[in-house]
């Protein structure tokens, strides 16, 4: 009798014990942080406000007066095909999941078109990313944006307004979605540890070695070296530098994924190498020309931002004050010295300030990365020999990218001119300047 009284009694108990699991189930429901939210919102548009509008007055203002429109426009519409292309296939790739040993390079094709991802899904629930992933969407795609803007530089002027959007299109889907997902969606150098807070591989190197190799396949302006070119408007540089300067702060501070104490050190550190990295370049200027110009100070600037980007978020003051003003130090050897000796035609020096800052920067943060295991994803470093690691792997993913990068462009190029017909406007339409013999407008109607 007992063998079925004693069931009965804890049947009550059972029903109570479920109950208990379902009310633990309800109280770990994911629930969307409003604060992280705004916050991620906030720093897409500082991100997007880089490109269209700072980027382009940076770039625009370098120009000679004949193509500052048409700079504008291949900025302004390098961010419209790249967030497109983001969005059809390159967030897929970039952070798509597959299984494999293409996962190494690639993530899929699963979000095709953001197929599969719901509006109600949070960005990453295991990291306590509780925001909409479509902000991440958008947020990751500022960043494709810009990264093919950044190209621009080394070749306005001289190529054709048509070639660069196919160009920008599929360089964004075929080298920059691949790159992102080796280094931040769980590819080869991401499995090896390779550090990058907020782009110094994804984007910046890789921006700037593209518009190198874009430079050097195009080939130099009519008249260059000797002729000279000199820049439309100087203090459009300046406030195209100022208004980067501001979106940094989105883009490194964002690049934290949330309101937190994270994003505090990332804005203290950019703030820092942004501001010694001016300096730096000023008493450079000031030494070798006797003269400090405003185009210096601003090129400065960006240089030491470059710099930091890879860094922001494992860095303390010390080495962010490094950072900025070796960051500067080398990118004004770039401008200064090395497209001299070298010879190539770099219009507005994507590679100088770009690539070598950025490469400095990814370098250097296996150097000054602070042993915390709260900023560091793969956790503490334990001894010395922890710390000479890190730097070899920053040195891999620094060669891995810059071979992705080389390849990938050359291919994409071809690809391009073939599509289009040819990538250089001709002879009359480069003496004309392209505002007119492209657009049909003026930068200025003085």
């Amino acid at each position: 009798m007992k063998r079925f009284i004693l069931p009965l009694l804890l049947l009550p108990l059972a029903a109570f014990a479920d109950d208990a699991v379902a009310a633990v189930a309800a109280v770990a429901e994911p629930v969307l942080n409003s604060g992280d939210t705004a916050w991620m919102m906030m720093s897409t548009a500082l991100v997007m406000l880089m490109t269209p509008i700072g980027l382009a007055l940076f770039y625009g203002g370098m120009t000679r007066s004949k193509n500052v429109l048409n700079t504008y426009a291949m900025v302004f519409g390098a961010f419209a095909v790249g967030f497109i292309a983001w969005v059809i296939a390159g967030f897929s790739i970039a952070f798509g999941t597959m299984e494999g040993p293409m996962n190494q390079v690639i993530g899929g094709f699963g979000h095709l078109m953001l197929g599969g991802i719901s509006w109600t899904e949070f960005a990453s629930v295991d990291l306590g990313q509780l925001y909409p992933k479509f902000v991440f969407v958008v947020f990751q795609g500022t960043f494709a944006a810009i990264t093919v803007a950044i190209v621009a530089g080394s070749v306005i002027e001289r190529m054709k307004f048509s070639t660069w959007m196919v160009f920008a299109a599929i360089w964004t889907i075929v080298v920059y979605a691949p790159i992102t997902h080796m280094v931040w969606g769980g590819g080869y150098l991401f499995n090896e540890g390779a550090l990058d807070f907020a782009g110094g591989t994804v984007v910046h190197m890789n921006g700037g070695l593209a518009g190198l190799v874009l430079a050097v396949l195009i080939g130099k302006r009519a008249g260059y070296p000797k002729t000279a070119m000199k820049p439309a408007s100087v203090v459009l540089t300046a406030v195209g530098a100022g208004l980067l300067w501001f979106g940094w702060y989105g883009f490194n501070g964002g690049s934290a994924f949330g309101a937190n104490a994270i994003a505090g050190v990332a804005y203290l550190t950019t703030t820092i190498a942004a501001a010694v990295a001016t300096v730096t370049w000023i008493i450079l200027e000031s030494m070798v020309f006797k003269k400090a110009t405003l185009l210096g100070a601003a090129t400065g600037a960006i240089a030491g931002l470059v710099a930091i980007t890879p860094a922001a978020g494992f860095v303390g003051v010390s080495g962010a004050f490094i950072i900025g003003i070796v960051g500067a130090l080398i990118a004004f050897f770039g401008v200064t010295v090395l497209k001299k000796k070298l010879g190539y035609d770099d219009s507005l020096d994507a590679f100088g300030v770009h690539f070598l800052a950025g490469l400095w920067g990814a370098v250097a943060t296996g150097i000054f990365a602070l042993n915390d295991k709260a900023l560091l994803w793969s956790g503490p470093l334990k001894d010395a020999d922890d710390r000479m690691g890190q730097i070899m792997v920053q040195l891999e993913s620094v060669l891995v990218v810059g071979l992705f990068t080389l390849v990938g462009t050359v291919v994409v190029y071809y690809v391009a001119m073939a599509i289009t017909g040819g990538a250089r406007v001709n002879e009359e339409q480069e003496s004309q300047g392209l505002d007119e013999s492209v657009h049909g407008e003026r930068g200025f109607n003085l």
